[in-house]
């Protein structure tokens, strides 16, 4: 009897380590639990329960048994079991009183930006009073001395209802409109200009709105600068190349390695990714069978979406859709339409991975960058549905193929417990250790682990954490670059992260180094902050090529 007894304490020890057990495929969002990243946490909710003493109640019903026994291996088809064996290892007061000092050093960061601000916005609206006041005066002044110029004239009899004078356009430096040139308009009317002026003047400075996606030149201005004499040349160099009858694609790839115009973008991805052959001939062909073919598989799957085996993959596509960016594009129904079946058709073809939240990301460079075949103004002011129904057709063909291109060289990311990524979240880790060790001491020093941010710049190729106009730089490289989305991108990820070392040691816990790194300020980058970044990321790549080989899977 005393060997079946161990026999079963054995096996509600080892419950939670059954050989082939299911375990949950997690999106960008969530990170798959892994127990030794929350070590802190399962010792604080693996402490025995006080003993009671006396003897433990009679089950006399079956729930009493059942609450009884349930700490026994039973191994049910409910897929949230694993999960729930997880969480039992949590103490929620732990987790609790974690999430409370976020949320209260979160507000005492906020409400300390809004005491700035209203300082600001007080000493503002002070010194803008006393500018109004000093400003009246003047002009009273210059009123009373054009009226005795024009009283005291020489030879000429006034009349009280001469006009005065027109004031100068330009006062004190200032370009002012003359009141000849200004609408007539009651008191009332000049009463409320005033205001407006004031209100005007006491406003804080706006930067400029940055385009979606600019041209070549610096990308941290609005509007669409003229085109230097640099990348004039650079833009012939690619015509010339891809007007041969069969284009030389390693020539292709070193001048793109440095960005590619936007006039050439289209053909010059297409090409990369190895949707369109080198041969120029070939290509239209290639072109109308591969986009017949997508619509065919519209025509075979897409209806299926509502089936009982493919609603879940549907529904949680629809979801997903609404939270991506640009939202100005993205929320179009027109666009919205054409991801939902991008994205539906490519899970439906690849039931290994099926669909997994992030790769809803990797369709918006392609479509932006396709859409620009056929128009010249900014994307973001642009209703897509305007498009001819044709040239519609073969953006979405276009972009399902060049994102399948992608997905194919880095579908372990997407597969059964995204394998890719956490290889390449710990490639990440011991590379910064060797790269820059007060950082990664740092991390270390306050618990930081590298899967808590990294998950997601893996997942989503940093477009998260980078302007839209930035992303399709940064694949300008990557598709020039041999392995540039499975291989290159570790070491521009570990370049990122050390971009912002001064900023990571300035911090001082947990909590703030989490929202700086899920939080980093690249709003404002343009062409220059990622010619650096990619620079960087090719030094390290030479500097560190005797890196073990995981960091190349």
């Amino acid at each position: 009897m005393s060997s079946d007894g161990n026999k079963k304490q054995f096996w509600k020890r080892s419950a939670a380590k059954v050989p082939g057990s299911i375990q949950h495929v997690y999106g960008a969002q969530h990170p798959p639990f892994d127990p030794l990243l929350h070590a802190n946490l399962i010792k604080a909710g693996n402490k025995p329960p006080p003993a009671t003493p006396g003897k433990p109640k009679k089950a006399t019903t079956f729930q009493e048994f059942e609450s009884i026994t349930s700490d026994a291996w039973d191994v049910g088809d409910d897929d949230d079991e694993l999960l729930a064996m997880a969480a039992q290892n949590l103490n929620i007061e732990v987790v609790m009183e974690t999430a409370n000092k976020v949320i209260e050093n979160h507000s005492k960061q906020q409400e300390k930006q809004r005491l700035d601000d209203t300082t600001e916005w007080d000493q503002r609206g002070e010194e803008t009073q006393e500018e109004v006041v000093v400003e009246e005066e003047e002009e009273e002044e210059e009123e009373e001395e054009e009226e005795e110029d024009v009283q005291v004239e020489e030879g000429d009899a006034v009349s009280p209802d001469a006009p005065v004078a027109s004031q100068s356009p330009y006062t004190d430096g200032r370009l002012v409109k003359s009141h000849s040139e200004a609408p007539i308009g009651s008191p009332k009317d000049a009463a409320g200009e005033h205001a407006a002026l004031h209100r005007q003047r006491s406003l804080p400075h706006r930067p400029p709105t940055i385009p979606l996606v600019a041209r070549m030149a610096d990308q941290n201005t609005s509007g669409t600068p003229a085109m230097t004499e640099r990348e004039a040349s650079r833009l012939d160099k690619f015509k010339q190349l891809l007007a041969g009858p069969n284009t030389d694609l390693e020539e292709l790839r070193k001048l793109s390695w440095s960005g590619i115009p936007r006039q050439v973008r289209p053909i010059a991805w297409k090409l990369l990714s190895g949707y369109l052959p080198a041969n120029a001939e070939r290509r239209e062909s290639v072109l109308q069978r591969k986009r017949q073919e997508y619509f065919g598989f519209i025509q075979q799957y897409y209806d299926s979406r509502n089936d009982e085996n493919h609603q879940d993959t549907y529904r949680q596509i629809h979801i997903d859709i609404p939270r991506m960016s640009p939202e100005s594009l993205v929320l179009q129904p027109k666009v919205t339409e054409i991801f939902e079946r991008i994205l539906f058709i490519w899970a439906i073809r690849h039931p290994a991975s099926g669909y997994v939240q992030g790769i809803n990301d990797l369709v918006t460079p392609f479509f932006v960058v396709f859409v620009f075949e056929y128009i010249e103004e900014e994307v973001e002011n642009f209703d897509v549905s305007s498009l001819q129904e044709e040239a519609l057709r073969n953006i979405e063909a276009d972009s399902f193929w060049c994102m399948s291109k992608l997905l194919d060289g880095i579908q372990d990311n997407y597969t059964f417990a995204q394998p890719g990524i956490q290889r390449k979240v710990k490639a990440l880790e011991e590379l910064v250790s060797r790269i820059d060790e007060s950082v990664h001491r740092h991390m270390q020093q306050y618990e930081v682990e590298y899967l808590q941010f990294a998950f997601r710049w893996m997942n989503n190729l940093l477009m998260r954490e980078l302007p839209l106009r930035c992303t399709i730089r940064l694949w300008d490289t990557y598709q020039a670059e041999p392995e540039g989305f499975s291989h290159f991108h570790l070491y521009v990820c570990a370049a990122f992260l050390v971009r912002w070392r001064k900023e990571i040691l300035e911090e001082r816990d947990f909590q703030g180094l989490m929202i700086l790194l899920q939080n980093l300020p690249t709003m404002h980058w343009g062409n220059e902050e990622v010619s650096v970044l990619l620079a960087e990321a090719y030094r390290l790549k030479f500097a560190f090529a005797d890196a073990p080989n995981h960091y190349k899977r």
